[in-house]
């Protein structure tokens, strides 16, 4: 699992993605694409969106839900949490 939260976060749309959701959680795919136009001047297609969505989706950093016809996306932190336990969170050992 470790290693597709490292894939996700290897590029930089998907970065920016999860910063406008840690931002403001629940938006749908055209309020993503909206944002990253207006806030970070890419121009890339809902369809490219969309699939970055799907893997960051894959890595369980990101959570939908439907609601009637719309999809909502939601940042899921706990993978960061999980991969931040690992190595800052543990007591070094102890020298003898």
């Amino acid at each position: 699992m470790a290693e597709d939260v490292f894939k996700a976060l290897a590029d930089p749309t998907r970065r920016k993605i999860l910063d406008e959701l840690a931002e403001r959680n629940g938006q749908t795919l055209f309020e993503i694409c909206s944002r990253l136009v207006a806030r970070h001047g890419l121009g890339s297609s809902r369809q490219a969106i969309s699939q970055h969505l799907a893997v960051l989706e894959a890595a369980g950093l990101v959570k939908t839900r439907r609601q009637g016809r719309y999809k909502f996306h939601d940042f899921d932190r706990r993978p960061l949490e999980h991969i931040a336990d690992r190595w800052l969170r543990q007591e070094p050992p102890e020298t003898p």
